[in-house]
């Protein structure tokens, strides 16, 4: 019974011992660790926000996701990370393009936008890009006030390679590239 008590014990501490801070370098995450967002850091961006840039009015719906699994390059993991929804719609209204009600199975997932971290008082996320990938690249966002968040976006393709990509697919960037482009929270 003894013995029982203290392996019980021990995966207990185990489990325990695996939950380390959200902005732990790759490299020093054991297996199947839990980056915890320990400070509350991605907290302040929850909620919904818009912008009319270029004629064009973009919402984004940023929620919260713990304890989220990823498989990276056979590195698996947990982490706590912010999912950002948006929609892209014209000056007349027209929707252009959503992922307001895509339910994201994995975190490989065309069009999804998920935080990496946190670095310099920005949040850090990864865009996967929409049809063939293109306009997958990188987004900072930087919380201005309560009401307020900065979003700085480059796309990294903005074209496909080697025709892999069928002819009549969309390959327009619809998300608005830049710096320092201001979204209000509704």
């Amino acid at each position: 019974m003894k013995i029982l008590i203290f392996i019980l014990g021990m995966f207990v501490l185990s489990c325990k011992a695996q939950t380390i801070p959200l902005n732990t370098d790759l490299k020093n995450r054991p297996l199947n660790s839990y980056l915890k967002d320990l400070n509350n850091e991605l907290d302040p961006y929850v909620g919904t926000y818009q912008a009319n840039i270029e004629g064009n009015q973009i919402t984004l719906y940023i929620t919260k996701e713990d304890h989220k699994f990823f498989d990276l390059y056979n590195y698996k993991y947990y982490q706590d990370v912010l999912i950002v929804r948006y929609t892209v719609k014209s000056s007349t209204g027209s929707t252009l393009q959503s992922t307001q009600d895509l339910n994201f199975n994995t975190m490989i997932d065309k069009q999804l936008i998920h935080s990496r971290g946190t670095r310099m008082g920005m949040v850090v996320l990864s865009y996967n890009g929409t049809n063939c990938g293109i306009g997958h690249g990188t987004i900072y966002l930087k919380k201005i006030n309560d009401t307020q968040i900065s979003w700085r976006y480059y796309a990294e393709t903005s074209e496909t390679y080697g025709g892999k990509c069928p002819q009549n697919v969309d390959k327009t960037i619809y998300l608005p590239e830049g710096e320092n482009l201001i979204f209000n929270k509704l």
